[in-house]
């Protein structure tokens, strides 16, 4: 028996009818990013396995667990790519973008992780990706933020709490470290698995672990912000004025120390309690050492990454307003001379109206069958031409939406009766 043919668990299909929604984020985040000042940078879903156990760390879920890699025919360890910025900063190196100059890009695509499908949580997911570099100022952090806070107010969704905290410099950072590593020994008996795992690898994840147990011990745990040096204190305070100027709220949450190696000073995320256990819908932070760690100059940089999927399911589920994708006119035709003349006259349309979607029948059919396309297209209007029609230059343009009796309309007059009608 042959096995039916499925998509890759995990992996899923946007469909035409979902595709509208999907087109105006993209739509509005080239708009929002664009005044900014940020450019599209275009990558390769394909890297090297290598570029990520630099730039994510080694041991890192994402690494350890999480990676889709393998051996190409020429011997290479490649993997899909888990996450876009270490892709970026590659690609800043590779093409001489980082070297004493700023940039600032966005980019977008789909992305891969084996974890346990579930709502919100997918093998292939997308996400909108925005860095900047060569600023090491705490007002372009500012700004990345403030671009995630134009974003939702373009998009109409609402609801969100920004959690912000401070990493600090390297050097704090392994000084809490050490401090945090001295607390947690002492419960290390009582910790849960993962947990006494990231001990020796990666202590700070323990803060944010989800364990109750767990939990209950990093409560009282060092607070990393008490551990900031004087540098670090005043970036995470000028940051935290910087959103005060511009009205944008927070909260400081001294658990988010996030999951990859590369950050430092400030990091964050944008969570809503609207979608259940998968509340991150945006989250990003500053990599200072990034670029140098990859081979690059030693250049400062910020960024974050935005769940598609999670915020077209907040788009929905707020019932956010989406400009639809179904075509605005289905033309009719039927008979030979009709047929030539309405494929004639729908380029001409499309042509002079480059906003127009307008469905051409194909495949024939009566009148009757072919309204009934019309009508379940979607369309608001039908173009109905026959013989008789068409020998006296004239179109039936009948509303398929309550919106008006049916009436006759001249080839010439059409275009304009159409802008009218529709609104184009």
């Amino acid at each position: 028996m042959t096995q039916k043919l499925q998509a890759v668990r995990g992996m899923n299909d946007v469909l035409p009818a979902d595709a509208a929604a999907w087109q105006h984020l993209y739509a509005v985040a080239a708009e929002v990013f664009g005044a900014y000042g940020y450019g599209e940078l275009r990558l390769p879903v394909v890297e090297r396995t290598e570029l990520f156990k630099r730039a994510v760390g080694e041991v890192t879920d994402v690494v350890e667990k999480e990676m889709y890699s393998f051996q190409d025919r020429g011997g290479e360890n490649l993997s899909l790519r888990p996450e876009l910025t270490a892709g970026v900063v590659r690609a800043g190196i590779e093409h001489g973008l980082l070297y004493n100059q700023q940039q600032r890009v966005w980019c977008t695509g789909p992305v891969f992780r084996y974890e346990r499908p579930q709502a919100g949580r997918y093998r292939q997911f997308h996400q909108l990706d925005v860095e900047a570099f060569g600023i090491a100022t705490p007002d372009i952090d500012v700004e990345v933020i403030a671009i995630a806070a134009a974003l939702w107010r373009r998009l109409g969704v609402s609801g969100f709490t920004l959690q912000l905290n401070s990493l600090g410099t390297p050097e704090a950072r392994m000084q809490y470290r050490a401090a945090l590593v001295e607390y947690l020994s002492r419960y290390e008996s009582s910790l849960d698995e993962d947990s006494k795992r990231r001990l020796g690898t990666n202590p700070l994840r323990v803060l944010d672990s989800k364990v109750p147990a767990t939990r209950e011990i990093v409560v009282g745990a060092p607070r990393l912000l008490d551990h900031l040096d004087a540098v670090s204190a005043a970036h995470f305070e000028a940051v935290q004025r910087g959103l005060g100027d511009l009205g944008i709220d927070y909260t400081i949450n001294q658990r988010l120390v996030r999951g990859l190696d590369y950050y430092t000073h400030t990091v964050f995320e944008w969570t809503t309690n609207q979608l259940g256990a998968q509340d991150a819908v945006c989250a990003g932070g500053r990599y200072d050492g990034l670029v140098e760690q990859l081979g690059g100059p030693a250049t400062p940089g910020i960024g974050f990454g935005l769940g598609i999927e999670r915020l077209i399911a907040l788009i929905a589920l707020q019932q956010a307003a989406v400009p639809g994708n179904a075509s605005h006119v289905y033309f009719c035709r039927f008979g030979a001379q009709a047929e030539a003349a309405a494929s004639k006259l729908a380029e001409q349309l499309r042509n002079q109206q480059p906003r127009l979607r307008l469905t051409l029948n194909a495949g024939g059919g009566g009148l009757k069958s072919q309204l009934k396309r019309a009508d379940n297209s979607g369309a608001r209007y039908a173009l109905i031409l026959g013989d008789d029609e068409a020998a006296q230059s004239v179109v039936q343009v009948k509303s398929l939406r309550g919106e008006g009796d049916p009436f006759l309309c001249p080839w010439a007059e059409l275009p304009a009766q159409l802008v009218r009608l529709l609104g184009l």
